[in-house]
């Protein structure tokens, strides 16, 4: 995924850059551009940030919701969805959950694992 950023604000400009950083590119040669405002001709697929009305992903957000409506905007073009074929709010939502407790149970076992190696390393010694 190559993303360009085009924001009027120089926080959220410099915020997105770091959220983004190694998926950075240029304009033309990006598969989706994040802005915090809107264009009337804008020939880019876009994804727009912000506290007005039809935005995208409202602020504020956190780096796991910037990269989850990265994927759902262009899955929905990847796909040709209409946003009424798209899932339902609380259906996303659930999803993402899933995600989420998946990654934590998997991080959960590899803490386990560590604590556990650092006590045997502690009493074989």
């Amino acid at each position: 995924m190559k993303v360009a950023i085009q924001c009027e604000s120089p926080l959220l400009q410099r915020s997105l850059e770091l959220f983004l950083e190694g998926h950075l590119s240029s304009q033309r040669h990006c598969d989706i551009v994040v802005r915090d405002h809107k264009l009337q001709d804008d020939e880019h697929l876009s994804l727009h940030i912000g506290t007005f009305v039809g935005v995208d992903l409202p602020k504020p957000f956190s780096k796991a919701q910037l990269f989850h409506a990265l994927h759902h905007k262009l899955d929905l073009i990847k796909y040709d969805f209409t946003p009424s074929s798209s899932p339902l709010v609380g259906e996303e939502s659930e999803v993402s959950f899933d995600i989420l407790e998946r990654h934590i149970e998997k991080l959960t076992r590899e803490y386990q694992a560590s604590i556990l190696k650092a006590v045997k390393a502690f009493y074989e010694k």
